[in-house]
């Protein structure tokens, strides 16, 4: 198929479940394990090429528009299963244009063969888990790399990959306002296009979840969180970084994750990998996806079926437009009122001019836009916003 021919074609984004971690983060509520012998990562890389193969049947045929590797901690993948995946994906569903692969990584994973070698199996945007530019922060925060790792990890990527992203964690215990600012400044003039500044949130069945259980520490509260976000917002749009979501700051539009925004946007993508989850429309119809999580009995679903998916649901109108709520209210752009008709929602509704007047929301004649208050509380506004607040979940 021709490239023109494909640009006619509904986009597809892939998204890749790498597993395994050197080590569990406290914070982490992710399907990981700990790291396994080469035998079964090699199994785990050929299933999920064959489970792209078994879920092209179901999909037919797309557009690609990316292919993100995350986890766990891909960084630790060889760079020859990482090629064999994008191949196989490029392959399976042909591209109009440039597509991005994505793949996070780990600054202990930081060496410049191994960089090289992720970027000639096709990776041309890195995701970079700097989270601190602390070392006292980072040991808090269970990372097995310290801040000089992470300052030359970036070097390493800054040279070898087109796009570079680095994450951070902010709102840790203790941390004040003009700490935060200054870790920011300093972020930003590391050369990334692209940082994602992530609040700690203490998750249920994490082992922060039960060190604060214990009363070992406290997070910030509300007040605090909130003023950490405002800071957020304005040093890095200071140092000429869009807030095109709640928690992604770009150098203009090119640096904007594409891979991300089609979750975002409600567009297709499909999850390979154990544990991985997709959103695919068939038929007119939204159908959510989820792989098998436990990596050995994926393999082996892979092997006797062809793909390692365990459930494939047709989504409830209703469901649909509140996964569409929630996710584009997270961006600049909003969402359609189109794709909120199932919740009864348009610019003429009383909580909608509610909520407008409270600065909250902005709503246009075609799209509804959390305005930057209201992505700052965006859990209460969704709340607000759905007839049945028990059935919002961000």
């Amino acid at each position: 198929m021709t490239p023109s021919a494909s640009a006619d074609l509904p986009p597809l984004a892939v998204y890749i479940h790498w597993p395994y971690c050197a080590r569990i983060c406290p914070y982490c509520d992710f399907n990981v394990v700990r790291d396994r012998g080469q035998a079964e990562q090699a199994a785990l890389a050929q299933a999920i090429v064959a489970d792209l193969r078994g879920q092209a049947s179901l999909v037919g045929t797309r557009r690609l528009v990316s292919v993100f590797f995350g986890g766990g901690t891909p960084s630790l993948m060889r760079p020859e299963w990482v090629g064999a995946i994008v191949a196989e994906a490029r392959r399976l569903w042909p591209a109009s244009g440039s597509v991005e692969i994505s793949l996070e990584a780990n600054p202990t994973d930081a060496e410049a063969g191994r960089f090289a070698g992720f970027a000639e199996a096709g990776v041309n945007r890195l995701s970079l888990g700097v989270q601190a530019l602390d070392d006292e922060a980072l040991r808090f925060l269970g990372r097995n790399h310290d801040s000089a790792e992470a300052l030359r990890a970036i070097g390493l990527a800054r040279a070898r990959f087109e796009r570079l992203s680095i994450d951070l964690i902010y709102a840790r215990p203790g941390q004040s306002a003009a700490e935060w600012a200054d870790e920011l400044r300093r972020a930003a003039d590391l050369g990334a296009e692209h940082i994602s500044p992530y609040q700690l949130t203490i998750e249920p069945g994490t082992a922060f979840d039960r060190a604060v259980g214990r009363g070992l520490f406290a997070p910030p509260g509300p007040d605090a969180s909130a003023e950490l976000y405002e800071i957020t917002q304005g040093v890095l749009g200071a140092a000429g970084f869009d807030a095109y979501e709640v928690s992604n700051h770009a150098r203009g539009e090119a640096a904007r994750s594409r891979h991300n925004l089609a979750y975002w946007r409600g567009e297709d993508y499909l999850g390979a990998g154990p544990g991985a989850h997709g959103r695919i429309t068939l038929g007119g119809g939204r159908v959510a996806t989820e792989a098998e999580p436990k990596p050995p009995v994926y393999i082996a679903r892979v092997a006797a079926s062809g793909s390692g998916l365990a459930a494939v649901d047709l989504l409830q109108p209703r469901d649909v437009a509140i996964e569409r709520l929630l996710m584009g209210l997270r961006i600049d752009e909003g969402v359609a009122w189109s794709e909120l008709a199932a919740l009864g929602l348009d610019p003429g509704a009383s909580i909608v001019t509610q909520l407008a007047a409270e600065g909250l929301v902005a709503a246009g004649e075609d799209r509804l836009v959390a305005t930057r208050r209201g992505r700052a509380v965006l859990d209460s506004l969704a709340a607000a916003l759905v007839p049945d607040p028990s059935r919002v979940r961000s």
